[in-house]
């Protein structure tokens, strides 16, 4: 039996330019090459979730309206470039939550939530995000994680993370997506 693959997102500083905190939808802007990235995913058949922290509502920073507009706005900012996200999850929690949570990267309970919503195996996704905290969880769960390097190309892995590729982009991390599951 064939087992459906999935591809984990991470939001900010790998879909859209990270601005600490964002509550303003005129904030969002999409990184280069990511809404076609995305697209390419999505031509190729991959399930597209994304999972976020969203520590500043826990931090009374914003709240949860605010997080849907700017959600809002970057699917907007997808759905006008041919890409589309077929999930959305996220964490409220601040660090250090008392009790703590099973959500907040690196936990993966928002992995687990969005591959059993969308009947994919963990283990057999693939996990891309700008730190360590956005892959690591997917590769404990048997998956594989780009991570994107920062952008002055500074290495940013040990050798405890052999399962972590490194990246200059999403686009790279969806090349070599696509090149794994045989799809150009």
């Amino acid at each position: 039996m064939h087992r459906r693959r999935a591809v984990f997102l991470d939001r900010d500083g790998t879909v859209i330019e990270d601005r600490h905190f964002l509550a303003d939808p005129e904030g969002v802007a999409l990184l280069p090459g990511a809404a076609e990235a995305i697209a390419r995913l999505n031509r190729a058949g991959l399930p597209v979730l994304l999972v976020t922290n969203q520590s500043g509502i826990g931090r009374g920073y914003f709240g949860e309206d605010e997080f849907r507009a700017v959600q809002e706005r970057l699917e907007a900012l997808l759905r006008d470039a041919g890409a589309h996200l077929d999930g959305v999850y996220h964490c409220p929690h601040a660090p250090g939550a008392d009790p703590p949570c099973d959500c907040r990267k690196p936990a993966t309970g928002l992995f687990r939530r969005a591959a059993a919503e969308h009947g994919v195996e963990p283990g057999d996704g693939f996990y891309i995000g700008d730190r360590l905290r956005d892959v690591v969880p997917g590769t404990g769960l048997g998956g594989e994680g780009f991570l994107i390097v920062a952008a002055d190309g500074t290495p940013t892995l040990d050798p405890v993370t052999s399962r972590v590729v490194q990246v200059p982009s999403l686009a790279a991390a969806v090349d070599r997506v696509l090149a794994t599951v045989g799809v150009d």
